[in-house]
């Protein structure tokens, strides 16, 4: 296993000023540490044996699909309202100053479907609940959540409620 931290850069003030931004994309960019990235987050996985991954827009994106094509099975989107065709559901949630809205494509997922969750990173868990919250009013189950970066400090593992993979983590 590679020291995934070495490829992952720290943007201070992006987006705003006080934020300590963490990029894959220097991650991304280096293909044999991406390639172990992927391997390490399947052979966590695998033994779930779950029926479809489930990514959150937009970095979850290049999370999910690779790792539901090296186990074989389906990756589903979540993303920001508006941004799939066809017959989609819909689920608003708070923010810190108002709401949002995430959808999935209907039929995508089939009641008693067992999920896992992926995303880039894991910070105060915010999106990953309102994911868990649309995938379980479909009648799916989320049994495991997978991140490359966890930021432990915002305590997002004990606000999601569901077992979690993160390969990376930092404490403040």
């Amino acid at each position: 296993m590679i020291d995934l931290k070495q490829h992952i850069r720290g943007i201070p003030d992006f987006p705003k000023p006080g934020i300590l931004f963490y990029d894959i994309g220097t991650l991304l960019a280096n293909g044999p540490a991406w390639k172990d990235t992927i391997a390490e987050l399947t052979e966590a996985i695998r033994p779930l044996k779950p029926d479809a991954l489930v990514g959150i827009e937009s970095r979850g994106f290049l999370v999910a699909a690779p790792l539901a094509a090296a186990l074989g099975i389906g990756f589903v989107m979540v993303r920001k309202k508006g941004k799939l065709p066809g017959k989609t559901i819909p689920h608003s949630y708070a923010l810190e100053y108002g709401t949002d809205t995430i959808e999935i494509q209907e039929g995508m997922l089939k009641p008693r479907d067992n999920v896992v969750l992926c995303d880039d990173l894991l910070a105060t868990g915010g999106t990953a609940m309102a994911a868990t919250s649309l995938i379980r009013r479909i009648g799916a189950e989320v049994i495991h959540a997978a991140f490359i970066i966890e930021l432990s400090f915002l305590d997002g593992r004990r606000k999601l409620g569901v077992p979690i993979t993160s390969l990376v983590s930092y404490a403040e």
